[in-house]
């Protein structure tokens, strides 16, 4: 893509705003849990702050409600972290938009956190006059959030195009160049796996991904959308009835790409401590819980992965985050790892996952995406990217006079 690449702009005594991916897993008491998003960030950060720049930094967390900035949604804790791994102090600033004193004494050098960026009213909206205020703020707008770049948001979009200069950070760029190997002209087979819980945000998005891929792995609700379109019992386990006959469609298309479960591990409740099965798909009962693939399908599935050219992965294929449920997606983690394919593991559950079974330095390259992830994928046009592209495109024209 014709991009204006962060490292290509004169930031030196520029205020630089960097709209980050810092969106964090945490437990129920606030702690982060994975600090992989903020970890990512830091090269566009510091790239700036070493030619000269002052920085100020943002990320959505959660969805909180705009106008209504609540504990949950601070990200107090993401800029203490972000200090630590940085070894110096970040400065949190709330109420930002307008700028005020902490923006008039930002000098070069100096490193801020603005506060939650979906608490501003209009953020969703893709509000103009709330990006053009947020635009006065800086010299430099630089998205390096790929994970938001599907959302037509105002400081993933509407500001990119008010902005003196926007461009592109250096994880944006990565995450294109490492799809983009991926894509336009892969290493055979391509497999895909595509697995978690939110069914409906990626179910629709199979098809066209069928029709790319040589293999398509369905794990978690996903699978078991399919399960119930191929006609077999999958009890009360997580699925979505109406995206049946989708499911069955791609099936249809598709009928040798995508390789259905053959066993399950079931469980009667949804938790730590809830006693396994393993059953045959065809011996699921009607109160059963399906929490993972079974032994006989992670045997069918390896030699799929060991055989593979590319590997694309978005979404565990169980409940990994319970040690008794967790074997479909360790087994997969460990032969993707294995492989000598080109692997790209995405999305917030499985950076999770491949942290959990130690296997993040064993991925060719790991996406901080998970719905971009996808979409790009699919081959839709992603708002955030299209407006960085048509501003790289008036750069370049203005340097040629």
């Amino acid at each position: 893509m014709d991009l204006l690449r962060l490292a290509d702009v004169a930031v030196a005594d520029q205020r630089v705003f960097i709209r980050a991916d810092l969106n964090v897993p945490r437990d129920d008491d606030g702690r982060i849990t994975d600090d992989t998003r903020i970890r990512a960030s830091i090269p566009g950060i510091r790239d700036a702050l070493s030619r000269g720049a002052a920085v100020m930094v943002t990320s959505h967390l959660g969805r909180p409600t705009e106008g209504q900035l609540t504990p949950a949604d601070t990200l107090e804790g993401v800029a203490s972290r972000l200090g630590e791994l940085m070894d110096r102090e970040v400065m949190l600033v709330r109420d930002w938009v307008n700028g005020g004193a902490w923006h008039s004494e930002l000098t070069s050098g100096d490193l801020v956190m603005l506060e939650n960026c979906r608490v501003n009213r209009g953020e969703k909206a893709d509000d103009s006059e709330l990006a053009k205020q947020m635009a006065r703020l800086c010299g430099v707008y630089c998205n390096d959030a790929f994970a938001a770049t599907h959302r037509a948001e105002a400081t993933t979009h509407a500001m990119a195009r008010y902005a003196p200069i926007a461009c592109a950070g250096p994880l944006l760029t990565a995450e294109l160049d490492a799809l983009g190997r991926a894509l336009e002209n892969p290493a055979r087979p391509l497999v895909a796996i595509v697995g978690g819980a939110k069914v409906s945000t990626k179910l629709t998005i199979l098809r066209a991904l069928a029709a790319k891929v040589d293999t398509l792995i369905v794990g978690g609700g996903i699978a078991n959308t399919f399960l119930l379109a191929a006609g077999a019992r999958i009890g009360r386990s997580l699925a979505e009835t109406e995206l049946v006959p989708e499911a069955r469609a791609i099936q249809d298309e598709f009928p040798d790409k995508v390789p259905l479960p053959v066993d399950v591990v079931c469980a009667k409740r949804f938790a730590a401590d809830a006693s396994a099965s393993v059953k045959p798909v065809e011996a699921v009962e009607d109160d059963d819980l399906i929490l993972d693939i079974g032994p006989a399908t992670i045997a069918m599935l390896l030699p799929l992965i060991a055989n593979a050219g590319t590997i694309v992965w978005n979404g565990p294929v169980g409940v990994f985050e319970f040690d008794a449920f967790a074997e479909g997606t360790r087994a997969l983690s460990d032969a993707i790892a294995a492989s000598a394919a080109f692997s790209i593991a995405g999305g917030g559950d499985t950076l999770a996952a491949i942290a959990k079974f130690g296997v993040t330095d064993r991925i060719d390259y790991v996406s901080t995406a998970g719905g971009a992830f996808l979409e790009f994928l699919e081959g839709r046009k992603l708002p955030a990217l299209e407006v960085l592209e048509e501003r790289g495109r008036e750069a370049r024209e203005r340097a040629r006079g």
